[in-house]
């Protein structure tokens, strides 16, 4: 598989360089076709398949177009495939964009494959390279991404990092040349399945303008935090602006307009128009436009314990641009609890407890804690049997599906 993604990959790059051989031409063309013909070719097969009964093309009776879980993952699979993956990096990229819409995370699912595919097909980064330890302690590494796929980058390094803290207890491993890796709490989930406590962050391009400023200067540099319990966890998962950009690219899907004190337009004000906020990509800190300097701070230290300390790019110096390789910085730190007091677990638990307790104004709206929203989210997924798109991500899906020559999402009964 991998050979064969090799030799497609040179073959579009062949093209993209308009070969002026006609022969090498000719040959091109017409081995790309036989591996067209041979795809679509096995998508009839499973589409031949699925009129046994279990998937249709219009939806439920009750008019919702749900997709089932393993339909998600199947569907963004075949596209990373289809751009010339290999299978397993396609498997992990598949697997966790879905995770996202599956836990509620709509912004950072389906929402954001296009913008891989495009990523992809611009050479912006590469789907094949696998990362590499530049240099490492029984505690430490310093791991170079190779400007490869951010979530196969990401758990390299959290299985890194676990394997470390198992001996130690601690694992600590910083990667540069990394790109965008979906959404930190994921990975925080492996570590905590072994009963270890998870703590990742990224920096990204600039997107935040705190408060007094024209332009962006930091990015929306997302950071997790999670801890296994006894029974139950804690899992928090934060961008350090008001919200992602892919918050405004799902909000735009659904209206004109998002909530005040979301973003600035181009002119530095505060804006509800979706579409302006779009175009000028300023975010305010968390805290808003009073207290945005506490989600400034914190923005400025990860991009210090992330690009600073890896050697990757920071700050303004980080390009989001078509073709351009984005070198971002990312860390993983996983703590063995066994090293310290025993019964972890059952304390966390008791704290979780603690916190559900609080008093509050309305019994109807009983506290939760992070990670609670996630976990109900998932229920619903299960009872409803699939997830819910909007209906412009579904037109997005199928657009995709025609570009790729992929078989197109399959609606649950």
């Amino acid at each position: 598989m991998l050979f064969l993604n090799c030799i497609n990959r040179c073959l579009r790059q062949a093209i993209q360089h308009k070969c002026k051989n006609l022969k090498c031409n000719v040959i091109i063309q017409k081995i790309l076709d036989v591996q067209k013909n041979f795809h679509r070719s096995k998508c009839n097969t499973k589409r031949n398949k699925n009129k046994g009964g279990k998937t249709t093309t219009s939806g439920t009776k009750s008019g919702k177009k749900l997709v089932a879980m393993e339909e998600v993952i199947r569907f963004i699979k075949d596209c990373f495939i289809a751009s010339c993956v290999p299978e397993d990096h396609a498997c992990i990229m598949a697997k966790t964009l879905a995770a996202c819409d599956y836990r509620g995370i709509m912004s950072h699912g389906m929402n954001r494959v296009e913008m891989y595919i495009n990523m992809l097909k611009t050479n912006a980064l590469d789907g094949c390279v696998k990362p590499v330890i530049k240099c490492e302690t029984p505690a430490t590494a310093w791991v170079d991404g190779k400007n490869g796929l951010g979530a196969v980058i990401a758990h390299f390094c959290m299985e890194l990092a676990m394997g470390k803290a198992e001996e130690v207890g601690i694992g600590f491993v910083v990667a540069q040349h990394s790109n965008h890796y979906i959404v930190p709490g994921l990975y925080n989930l492996k570590a905590m399945e072994k009963g270890y406590i998870g703590i990742n962050m990224s920096n990204t391009w600039p997107l935040m303008a705190p408060k007094g400023a024209k332009e962006p200067i930091l990015g929306t540099n997302p950071i997790s935090i999670g801890a296994p319990g006894a029974d139950d966890h804690y899992l928090f998962d934060v961008a350090t602006t008001q919200v992602a950009v892919g918050k405004l690219e799902v909000a735009s899907r659904k209206g004109p307009t998002i909530p005040a004190g979301w973003a600035l337009d181009k002119d530095g004000k505060p804006t509800t128009d979706v579409k302006k906020a779009l175009e000028a990509k300023l975010l305010l800190p968390l805290g808003g436009i009073d207290f945005g300097y506490k989600g400034y701070g914190l923005a400025g230290a990860i991009d210090i314990l992330t690009g600073v300390l890896g050697d990757s790019d920071f700050s303004k110096n980080i390009v989001f641009k078509e073709g351009v390789p984005m070198n971002l910085g990312q860390n993983f730190l996983v703590i063995n609890p066994n090293m310290f007091a025993p019964d972890f677990k059952e304390r966390l638990t008791c704290f979780n407890q603690t916190l559900r307790s609080c008093k509050v104004d309305n019994e109807k709206n009983k506290l939760m804690i992070p990670g609670d929203t996630e976990i109900q989210r998932m229920k619903e997924v299960v009872k409803a049997g699939g997830i819910e798109y909007t209906e412009n991500q579904l037109q997005a899906c199928e657009k995709l599906s025609k570009e790729l020559d992929v078989e197109p999402l399959q609606f649950v009964c």
